[in-house]
């Protein structure tokens, strides 16, 4: 029987608030078997770790520190010499050091799981932390570092358990596909809802996210874009936007003067609702894609991050949305996009697609395994 969870994330203006969200949903799913979840901080909007703790979660903070540039290895420590991750960046100190303040948290909690969703933390931090928790998870995304863990997540669409067999030891279960996909639990609660209001398609309500952040307000040249698509008279825009989104109050201004009436949306609880009612996004390709897709909703996928590629392509392979290319190509692509889906079939068929990838139980599934090995 699990008591205790810990997990080990941050988010930040580079590295969005999608680790973050993703852990939550696992927290508050195993919250409702009476398990004691912690979250483990370092560099998180206060925004983020209050929605943390209003949720009935703890949240332990970290001392912040000046950034580690990615060639400085001189900021690293002797003894963590080795190979440098892509993301290393995300961490404003050294995993020794980031491992050396978890500890001192993590020996007071002995937590029955240690669940870390970090592109920055690899084998280095999971060996140094290992004695201090009953088993070890890893949420990962990228297939590009070892771990020493007991669980691994992949929750992306084509990954295959195959694709970590020379990162995890052979002990290790691997969970991996948008099966496990980690949705709150109104997504799966409204999909059938979704699905069927799909059943006549239509563009009439168009959702634009590009995730809580959006540092470079690709919001923005969505709008301008849209200034020049074809859209149906009675069409409406919705956007959704972080409170701490830096570009607020520049998309705000936008909205005002768009052809179409266009509302700005911020830090909504409703997303799935949203989404159900919604019958085209315009979207970032990361975690948000398995929740458009457990709705059914068809989406034209934007690239805003390098790590994004495989995820778009296996969505537009799969048929499941429409891979627009990076920022720079909106405003060619969109407004073709968009005509395509007003003719013919296409539409439908990106549904039938979409409503295929998952299920949105992901969770469910998960949390039923943390369950499962810890006995």
């Amino acid at each position: 029987m699990i008591e205790r969870v810990a997990f080990r994330v941050d988010a930040s203006v580079n590295i969005g608030i999608g680790h973050v969200m993703r852990c939550l949903t696992l927290a508050d799913a195993l919250s409702q078997s009476a398990v004691e979840s912690h979250f483990i901080c370092r560099g998180t909007p206060e925004s983020l770790t209050t929605l943390i703790a209003d949720k009935g979660h703890r949240v332990h903070v970290l001392p912040t520190a000046p950034a580690v540039s990615p060639q400085d290895s001189s900021s690293i420590a002797p003894e963590e010499q080795g190979p440098q991750l892509a993301h290393c960046q995300w961490l404003s100190v050294s995993q020794q050091q980031d491992a050396s303040d978890s500890a001192a948290i993590l020996r007071q909690l002995q937590p029955d799981w240690l669940i870390v969703d970090h592109y920055a933390l690899d084998v280095r931090w999971e060996q140094a932390i290992r004695p201090l928790c009953g088993k070890l998870m890893a949420i990962d995304d990228l297939a590009d570092r070892a771990h020493c863990c007991d669980l691994l997540l992949d929750q992306n669409l084509g990954r295959q358990a195959a694709d970590y067999s020379a990162w995890v030891l052979p002990h290790c279960e691997v969970l991996a596909g948008s099966k496990y996909a980690l949705l709150r639990v109104d997504f799966a609660q409204l999909r059938n809802y979704s699905i069927e209001r799909r059943s006549a398609p239509r563009l009439r309500q168009l959702l634009i996210s590009m995730g809580g952040v959006d540092k470079d307000n690709v919001t923005g040249q969505v709008l301008d874009a849209l200034k020049n698509c074809t859209l149906p008279e009675d069409c409406r825009i919705w956007t959704v936007m972080g409170a701490t989104a830096p570009w607020l109050d520049s998309v705000r201004a936008q909205c005002a003067g768009m052809p179409v009436p266009t509302e700005v949306l911020v830090n909504i609880s409703d997303m799935a609702q949203r989404m159900a009612d919604s019958d085209l996004a315009i979207g970032a390709a990361g975690g948000t894609s398995w929740e458009r897709c457990c709705m059914g909703l068809p989406t034209l996928t934007v690239v805003i991050a390098e790590n994004q590629w495989p995820g778009a392509h296996a969505l537009a392979n799969a048929g499941a949305g429409e891979l627009l290319g990076t920022v720079e190509q909106i405003a060619e692509r969109l407004p073709v996009a968009l005509a395509k889906l007003q003719q013919g079939s296409a539409l439908a068929q990106m549904i039938e697609a979409a409503s295929g990838v998952t299920d949105g139980c992901g969770v469910r599934y998960v949390a039923g395994k943390l369950e499962q090995l810890a006995k």
